[in-house]
């Protein structure tokens, strides 16, 4: 299962009412933007949360595999124009969560490229958006806090009657499950390529102790493509205190596989931290990319 966010305004009442969600396939210059082309990525299965004026109003679940249609309609005059459509489950939210509201937590999780929001909590123009796992499972938290509490004062249940009398917090169960149940496998999946192409050893201090190594991306999930999340070399396997470094953008590696280390870091500090500045270790060719961009956007000079 994976998860999108979908940007609609007039046309979401519709769309809910008919069960759908659709957009055209070029633009006026015969171009096909990538907020539209990634309907064709939603596949039977997938969540999609829906968008409308600064707040997410309901979550659907797809019910067909994206496929090429003239849209139908209900208020509105039919058109011979063809463009995606995706049958789906819409489940409206009783309590809309604001995104402005829950803007702390969002922000961080928000990708580098394709992101549905904008720096100021605004949301994007285009249609749909990638969502990943991490950004998912807090919209699923922030949604059941909100409706639940609805829920309680409304009907003054426990919070196990509440689960079994509103379709939506089972929905929920079963969303957070999945999601996490795939992070789990993706995460040891990716662990054990990391060990296989570092030899099991930390390049920088080379500890060599399968307890105290983690395997982190290069480029960070959040901002992957499915593929790129999937490529072993988007990844380096590193002592627990090196990756923690790595993943805040305290070290990085360039092209070469040269350590740069960050201001933030005193240079007193460096042999605390097993740290040599222009240290090289050996990679992969495959990794320079990532490495590369890890550098350029995630790395704090």
């Amino acid at each position: 299962m994976r998860s999108f966010i979908v940007m609609q305004g007039e046309t979401y009442e519709e769309d809910k009412d008919l069960g759908i969600i659709w957009s055209p396939i070029y633009d006026k210059a015969g171009l096909e933007p990538h907020f539209w082309s990634r309907m064709k990525q939603v596949k039977k299965g997938d969540l999609i949360f829906h968008y409308v004026k600064g707040a997410i109003v309901a979550i659907s679940i797809a019910q067909s595999d994206c496929r090429e249609e003239v849209k139908p309609v209900l208020f509105r005059l039919q058109t011979e124009e063809k463009g995606h459509v995706v049958q789906t489950t819409y489940y409206p939210l009783e309590i809309p969560f604001i995104i402005r509201d829950f803007w702390q937590e969002i922000h961080p999780l928000l990708p580098a490229k394709y992101s549905a929001f904008q720096d100021d909590a605004s949301g994007n123009s285009g249609y749909l958006y990638p969502c990943s796992e991490e950004m998912t499972l807090t919209f699923s938290r922030i949604i059941r806090s909100l409706n639940k509490k609805n829920e309680e004062q409304q009907l003054s249940l426990s919070i196990d009657d509440i689960q079994q009398t509103n379709p939506l917090f089972s929905l929920l169960d079963r969303i957070d499950v999945q999601v996490k149940m795939h992070l789990q496998q993706e995460q040891s999946h990716f662990l054990e390529q990391q060990r296989t192409l570092w030899q099991e050893r930390c390049p920088i201090c080379d500890i060599h102790l399968p307890a105290l190594m983690q395997a982190t991306h290069a480029k960070p999930i959040k901002d992957s493509l499915l593929e790129e999340k999937n490529d072993p070399y988007n990844g380096i396997l590193l002592c627990a205190n090196h990756a923690i470094l790595y993943e805040e953008g305290l070290i990085t590696f360039d092209g070469s596989g040269r350590l740069h280390i960050s201001q933030q870091i005193d240079p007193e500090d460096y042999s605390k931290f097993q740290l040599v500045q222009n240290k090289k270790i050996k990679i992969h060719p495959e990794n320079k990319s990532y490495f590369r961009w890890h550098k350029r956007y995630h790395f704090h000079p």
